[in-house]
């Protein structure tokens, strides 16, 4: 390496368009629904509309996908890492400013694991003053479990007193479209703080 190189490599990195405060995670169990749901947003934000009749194609997130959002004010980079990198999700955590965190209200085998994950993202240090989304996804399914079930479960009431961040929760489908304003919404609101 030029001497001087690292030093030029260090400012250009620290300049770079994603810096800490313009980067949203999205994380959740495998199949939740993370992928779907972040193509909608995106097409939400760039339309102002969903097309429900055929949901665009989707394959499991196995490393991570970096999705430019235009919100009203500025451009969100959202961060989404498959659930299959559940142990090095932590690695991520340095570099953002707000936390989508996908539940799937239709696999109630797998709520006991997201619940796990949920607390082991809101005990993290690094995110201790991030903005937090819980998104209770695939509402559309015939098999749900209800809000007051899943809250009950994942004791959402204590989590919520106890947890140092702000957190939200929301009701979706990302296959219907429905409760996805509310969601963009949200990351409006958080974008511009």
């Amino acid at each position: 390496m030029v001497p001087g190189e690292a030093t030029l490599l260090h400012a250009i990195a620290q300049r770079s368009p994603m810096s800490s405060n313009e980067v949203c995670l999205l994380l959740g169990a495998t199949g939740v629904g993370k992928t779907l749901l972040l193509k909608r947003l995106l097409k939400l934000s760039l339309h102002g509309a969903v097309e429900v009749d055929s949901p665009p194609h989707t394959l499991p997130t196995v490393g991570t996908n970096l999705t430019d959002v235009t919100l009203r004010r500025k451009k969100l980079t959202v961060r989404e890492l498959g659930g299959c990198m559940g142990p090095i999700w932590p690695s991520y955590f340095n570099n953002c400013s707000s936390v989508i965190f996908v539940v799937d209200s239709a696999n109630i085998a797998q709520m006991s694991a997201s619940c796990i994950q949920l607390l082991s993202v809101l005990s993290a240090e690094p995110l201790r003053n991030t903005t937090v989304l819980i998104v209770f996804n695939k509402r559309d399914m015939p098999c749900t479990m209800s809000l007051v079930e899943i809250k009950s479960l994942f004791r959402l009431d204590d989590v919520v007193a106890c947890a140092p961040q702000p957190i939200t929760m929301l009701e979706a489908s990302a296959r219907s479209g429905a409760g996805l304003r509310e969601v963009l919404a949200w990351l409006e609101s958080v974008a511009i703080k």
